[in-house]
């Protein structure tokens, strides 16, 4: 199981429920930087319409690598981009774009696609270089599919890396996707080869009922192995089982289960997800005997 939660969370705290404030959020993340927690990716997710606030927040001797969500105006996410490829202080580590705000009111090409192709001009008309990854978020899971099939067709030519962005929550009950719809999303993925990222919802480690909000949230866990049955080539059905666990027991034996190569395999596939607290994940996953490390103090308060 080695390496299996490594970089496995990105540093989400501007964004809900937490949402924390730029000083307050750029301090956390220094924190955790210094704390060297392997589960933290250590990349830092910024709108682009927050960069200068973010740059504003830096000292002197501060690194960061910074993951910038793209916005409804395409001009201000490339003006973004080359914010941060010119400041020494920042590593572009990647893009993540919902694409339903990009894409034409009328197109001759499936509107997905043409969103994308939008969102991919912007990245080299901004300068991103080569390796930096676009995540690209279709408007809902039941869509993931053919962005799939978007992003296989333009692997070739894109000149970058690309990945499929999922919604697993949010602050509303209609941004918590079924099930069989989040697995769907998985196994086509899977099967074209394109890498996952996740986002929202994603706190704690197994599925659980929100007592303040009564919605019921998939658990980190739970997606990071229905992904690895996905790579497995199970079917939708067995992928959706495992996202509909509750037995944290059952899960961590899973996750123990797999080989090495399962692993590398698997982190192939699931490349990480964004999360508004950082000390929440390593500490469950410490609590399940899936880390070696509790969080440190560093990590901020913990979601509702």
């Amino acid at each position: 199981m080695t390496g299996l939660l490594d970089a496995l969370v990105d540093d989400a705290g501007l964004f809900p429920p937490t949402s924390l404030d730029m000083p307050s959020a750029v301090r956390r993340h220094r924190a955790d930087l210094a704390a060297a927690e392997p589960m933290l990716a250590h990349r830092f997710l910024c709108p682009a319409a927050r960069i200068g606030e973010f740059l504003a927040e830096l000292a002197p001797e501060d690194r960061v690598r910074i993951i910038l969500i793209g916005g409804a105006d395409p001009a201000q996410t490339r003006e973004a981009i080359r914010t941060v490829t010119d400041a020494p202080a920042l590593t572009l580590a990647g893009i993540e774009w919902a694409l339903a705000p990009l894409a034409p009111a009328t197109s001759g090409t499936e509107p997905m696609a043409a969103a994308l192709d939008v969102a991919l001009r912007a990245l080299a008309e901004g300068g991103a270089g080569p390796d930096v990854i676009l995540f690209a978020e279709p408007a809902d899971v039941t869509g993931a599919a053919a962005l799939t099939a978007a992003l296989a067709a333009r692997r070739e030519s894109a000149g970058r890396p690309l990945g499929l962005k999922l919604r697993c929550g949010g602050v509303l009950p209609e941004l918590f996707p079924p099930a069989a719809d989040l697995a769907s999303a998985l196994v086509a993925a899977a099967g074209a080869g394109i890498p996952v990222k996740a986002t929202a919802g994603l706190h704690h480690a197994v599925r659980h009922t929100d007592p303040a909000t009564g919605f019921t949230h998939f658990g980190y866990l739970n997606v990071l192995l229905a992904s690895a049955q996905a790579v497995r080539g199970r079917s939708a059905d067995e992928v959706a089982s495992v996202l509909l666990d509750t037995d944290a027991g059952r899960l961590a034996d899973l996750a123990r289960s797999l080989t090495p190569e399962e692993v590398r395999r698997v982190r192939s596939g699931f490349a990480s997800y964004g999360s508004c607290s950082t000390s929440v994940p390593v500490r469950e996953a410490a609590e399940l005997g899936l880390s070696g490390r509790a969080a440190s103090p560093a990590g901020g308060r913990s979601p509702r």
